[in-house]
């Protein structure tokens, strides 16, 4: 059984920048692709970036695109996700997942196609 333990998470102002760390534990990590999604208050929680098995594919929600990026060291079990130029509407919690389906699948985007989530960690950006 895969656990998943996010961290990194914090207040910080409009333009700042967070560090989000999601570390995995109970199975063999490169074996898993690994994914952000967020949830804000009253909405349905959304995709935010993916990563490969290895880290060479990513993929980004558009809102997010440019301004944060996801990877990996497999030799530390972890995933990050940096993420700068932050704004108000970047306010959730995020969750990391996992799933041990390839890249070419394509599901790396389906909320329903990950086995595996976190605690999730709040992320506030005030104006």
């Amino acid at each position: 059984q895969v656990q998943l333990v996010e961290s990194g998470g914090g207040l910080v102002q409009a333009g700042g920048s967070l560090r989000l760390s999601c570390a995995a534990s109970g199975g063999t990590f490169s074996s898993l692709t690994v994914g952000w999604f967020r949830q804000a208050p009253g909405k349905e929680r959304e995709f935010v970036a993916a990563v490969s098995r290895s880290g060479s594919n990513t993929h980004y929600a558009d809102s997010v695109k440019g301004r944060f990026t996801i990877s990996r060291d497999n030799a530390k079990n972890t995933v990050y996700l940096q993420m700068n130029n932050l704004k108000p509407e970047d306010t959730a919690v995020y969750y990391c997942a996992a799933n041990r389906r390839g890249w070419a699948a394509g599901t790396f985007l389906k909320r329903a196609e990950y086995d595996y989530w976190g605690q999730g960690t709040q992320v506030t950006v005030s104006s």
